[in-house]
């Protein structure tokens, strides 16, 4: 008989281990998450119509706190698709003469060579270099 009441109380102790599991996962779900989205773009002082934009994407819950990774990357500058690169979004361009070439170099190169880019991305409409 001794130990069956042994067996019992430890069954009983981890039905409410697992019961208290159960309660602090429900807790954490409970919390809502708000989705956010910046589209923004980085442009040359000097040439301000060579412009390439990316867009940041990030989850936040109710006390303003990011969830996760925040998730960057670049628009291609004619199909607007997603590239994870800056460099990416000048596949398939090319430009007439070398001097405009010069200018979007100049500017992926600038881009590369931002610090806190992930925090431009996601914070600024846009952004000049």
């Amino acid at each position: 008989m001794k130990s069956i009441e042994a067996s019992v109380g430890a069954v009983s102790t981890r039905v409410k281990k697992e019961e208290e599991v159960q309660v602090e996962v429900n807790e954490v779900e409970e919390d809502e998450y708000t989705e956010h989205r910046n589209e923004m773009y980085f442009f040359l002082w000097e040439h301000p119509e060579y412009c390439i934009s990316a867009v940041g994407r990030w989850l936040e819950n109710s006390k303003g706190e990011v969830i996760g990774d925040v998730d960057t990357y670049f628009l291609h500058i004619t199909r607007g698709g997603r590239c994870d690169s800056v460099r990416k979004c000048l596949d398939g361009w090319s430009e007439q003469n070398e001097e405009a070439e010069e200018k979007w170099e100049t500017l992926c190169k600038r881009i590369e060579e931002t610090n806190g880019l992930e925090q431009i991305i996601c914070d600024k409409e846009s952004f000049g270099l």
